[in-house]
């Protein structure tokens, strides 16, 4: 028997090992991917309050007190240490508030496991929707209530919220001072109270960008 032939279970298991310790190297120098952090100055000037378009640093979501479909007070302290998609609709609307509830049925589905990530999806049209009509509109879509809080409020709150926190809708003065515009915008916001990235709630092609980042976001603040 030769020595290669003798040898030849060892090198096998060293060129085994050499792989795996050569690719445990080279994902270690690979950079860790993260999302931006948003500030107002780097989103269209439409979406957001006059008073801060030129914030370049330190935005975060303001302190909000809303109440949802259980009638149960809403508040950051609700969200606090959890990632969250939030967004903007109203019940009745018959056009693309459709098409991102459904697109957010399937966000739910992914999440519905995990503990740190949430739902919330902020009325423009308070009035009209009530907790009774909130909850209506959640038992019909599938809602789960423990991850996803579809939320209304006093009207110059959250356009505020809207405008100066999510910088998500366009304002519309034909109707009043506090009368929005939404837009089909997902907005995903971090433990940190930051934006980290916005998304096409109509398209499903960004919402499987919205589940990627997702991922890459609760890799950074919930790492395995």
């Amino acid at each position: 028997m030769g020595i290669l032939e003798k040898y030849r279970k060892f090198l096998w298991v060293l060129a085994a090992v050499s792989v795996i310790i050569l690719m445990l190297f080279y994902n270690a120098l690979l950079p860790i991917k993260k999302l931006p952090v948003y500030q107002p100055a780097m989103v269209n000037f439409e979406l957001v309050d006059s008073t801060i378009q030129h914030h370049k640093k330190f935005h975060r979501i303001a302190d909000f007190s809303l109440t949802n479909q259980n009638g149960k007070t809403v508040t950051q302290k609700d969200f606090k240490g959890k990632i969250y998609v939030a967004d903007f609709f109203f019940t009745t609307c018959s056009n693309i508030c459709i098409v991102m509830t459904d697109n957010l049925l399937k966000v739910q589905e992914k999440i519905k496991n995990n503990p740190n990530v949430m739902l919330l999806s902020h009325s423009v049209t308070p009035k009209i929707d009530s907790v009774p009509q909130l909850k209506k509109y959640a038992i019909e879509k599938g809602v789960i209530d423990k991850k996803w809080n579809l939320v209304t409020g006093d009207k110059k709150k959250i356009y505020e919220l809207a405008r100066k926190s999510y910088l998500a809708v366009k304002e519309d003065g034909d109707g009043g001072p506090f009368d929005m515009i939404h837009t089909e915008n997902f907005i995903l916001v971090d433990p940190d109270r930051r934006i980290r990235g916005f998304y096409d709630g109509t398209d499903l092609e960004e919402i499987q960008r919205l589940l990627e980042e997702l991922e890459i976001l609760i890799q950074e603040y919930f790492p395995h």
